[in-house]
């Protein structure tokens, strides 16, 4: 009920995937025991360190505790049949929400802490590139994906922190500050896991 079979002789085929990859979403937001599929929402991602400033005293941020929303909540836009195959995947945001801790200095402040960290990317599109190979069970054909890449683009970076610094308002403003001018620094930091992450759903859809 939760896989749509497709054929390969269907002329069809691309909007065939495109609909069972949609049909699976609201199964993927809550897991699928027979496949061993464990829910996506929310995912977790590990433990990230991020050196923000450059210098012996440089701004660092640890995020601990990472969990991702929004991920089931995806669109297939393009399939692209071929080896390798491209897929243009669209989700409306991906919402993170961590454990923060920071050390060293912010601008001129010393501004180490802890608190929770929240932030929103919005309009994020992943152009997902792979190879696939096949295989006979049960007299069917199924597609197995043999490695996956993925490229994002992220329209809109929202950050903040909160309940830090002892609710210093002086420090929590400056960082929150720094958060809204680098939003896309810090999450360059981030991508490399973000991406590898979203690679092993997709690769497990």
């Amino acid at each position: 009920e939760y896989v749509k079979q497709c054929s390969r002789s269907d002329p069809k085929l691309k909007a065939c995937l495109i609909d069972a990859l949609h049909h699976l979403r609201p199964y993927l937001s809550v897991g699928i025991p027979e496949i061993e599929l464990p829910s996506v929402e929310p995912f977790r991602m590990d433990e990230l360190t991020l050196s923000l400033t450059g210098g012996t005293n440089g701004y660092k941020v640890q995020l601990r505790e990472l969990f991702v929303r929004g991920a089931s909540n995806y669109t297939v836009d393009d399939i692209k049949l071929g080896s390798p195959f491209e897929a243009i995947v669209r989700m409306p945001a991906l919402i993170l929400d961590a454990h923060y801790s920071s050390s060293g200095v912010l601008i001129i402040l010393p501004a180490s802490g802890n608190g929770t960290f929240h932030a929103r990317f919005d309009d994020v599109k992943a152009l997902v590139k792979g190879t696939v190979s096949t295989k006979e069970r049960d007299g069917k054909t199924f597609l197995n994906v043999d490695n996956l890449d993925v490229v994002l683009e992220v329209k809109n970076v929202h950050m903040r922190v909160r309940k830090i610094f002892n609710n210093n308002r002086i420090l929590t403003e400056a960082t929150n500050l720094f958060l809204r001018e680098n939003g896309q620094e810090v999450l360059k930091v981030m991508e490399p896991q973000l991406k590898r992450k979203l690679s092993v759903l997709f690769a497990g859809i």
